[in-house]
């Protein structure tokens, strides 16, 4: 990655942001576009959409979504402990002695997420998997009015952020879900922005995911793209007790995933796998049988119908505070779909 880039990916992966709560991110992401897009915008929704040639007939939109799983201050109890709803898709089994950060009024706050020590719970307590609602957040303080001085019932709630460098350019944190993607997407706009393309190019960093896709579906409306691209991470199954006749083969660091399948294009699928192939670019192969879990599944169905395809980050470990992925994988892909959408013309033909 080249310095700035770098620098972006690194402000991304350390700036909190849930379902709602994505403004910090989404100005992180304007500040990085700003030097080479022709336009950009934020919409009601808080979609940030970044675009070069915006008045081209033919458009094609970059989804990556910024929001991360966390969750919302919901209760202080009178001794200032603090119980919290989810945001997103949490294995609560996870959660148990994490470090936590509640973004409070006057900056983050940092807690622990409690249960009773093991030396305490009951025989059938030790074999039960406890409820969000059997956990709480301590900060360290002896009553409610105090932890009002702190946080108050809304905040949002995050892991600890932060990035661990591994051996091999892998990286290690929370939030890789879908940060990884939105530096993908803009990434590739950069790179796309100085070979002269000749369509729209509109990076999207979408907000609410997690919840429902819907920043997806209200920026793709806006855009009206004729060829959209979902950029997100995918389950890498090269660890332990992971099925590949259910999970599939996926690998860290061996390019990303061009799955195929329903919500797919097959003519913009091959065109992606030729780019690879033309650009001597790894990849890898995928499938899947139904609609997808991600921003792919609204752009394909957004007004008359979208040609789209999915690029997809093997992560391991999704939806936990450790997830781990390739900057390997982040670069390729980057420089996919950059060739992909800088060679494209306004009279392809993507119809089945």
């Amino acid at each position: 990655m080249e310095t700035e880039s770098r620098r972006f990916f690194e402000e991304l992966i350390t700036t909190p942001g849930t379902s709602g709560y994505e403004q910090q991110v989404q100005a992180k992401v304007r500040g990085f576009v700003k030097p080479f897009a022709d336009s950009v915008t934020t919409d009601l929704h808080g979609n940030v959409i970044a675009a070069v040639n915006p008045d081209a007939s033919f458009r094609i939109m970059l989804a990556g979504h910024c929001d991360q799983i966390g969750f919302l201050v919901h209760y202080i109890d009178p001794s200032g402990f603090i119980s919290v709803v989810p945001v997103g898709g949490w294995d609560i089994q996870i959660l148990l002695g994490q470090k936590v950060l509640i973004w409070g009024k006057n900056g983050p706050v940092s807690g622990a997420l409690g249960r009773k020590a093991i030396h305490l719970l009951t025989p059938e307590e030790r074999k039960q998997v406890p409820k969000i609602h059997d956990l709480w957040i301590d900060i360290g303080v002896n009553s409610a009015d105090e932890a009002n001085e702190y946080v108050k019932v809304g905040d949002m709630v995050t892991m600890e952020l932060g990035i661990r460098e591994m051996p091999g350019q892998l990286v290690c944190g929370p939030a890789m879900d879908n940060r990884a993607g939105v530096w993908v997407v803009m990434e590739a706009l950069r790179r796309a922005s100085s070979r002269n393309p000749e369509c729209g190019i509109f990076s999207v960093s979408t907000v609410q995911e997690e919840i429902g896709l819907r920043g997806a579906k209200t920026s793709a409306f806006s855009v009206d793209p004729q060829v959209g691209f979902g950029i997100d991470v995918t389950h890498a199954t090269d660890c332990p007790t992971v099925d590949k006749r259910i999970a599939g083969d996926v690998a860290l660091s061996k390019g990303p995933v061009v799955p195929h399948g329903p919500n797919m294009n097959p003519r913009l699928v091959q065109r992606l796998e030729e780019t690879a192939e033309k650009h001597e670019l790894p990849f890898q192969y995928a499938a899947s049988g139904k609609a997808q879990p991600n921003d792919t599944n609204v752009l394909q169905v957004n007004r008359g119908g979208v040609a789209t395809a999915l690029v997809s980050i093997p992560l391991r470990y999704m939806h936990t505070p450790v997830e781990i992925i390739s900057l390997k994988d982040l670069d390729s892909a980057a420089e996919l779909l950059a060739c992909t959408i800088a060679e494209m013309k306004p009279d392809d033909n993507f119809i089945p």
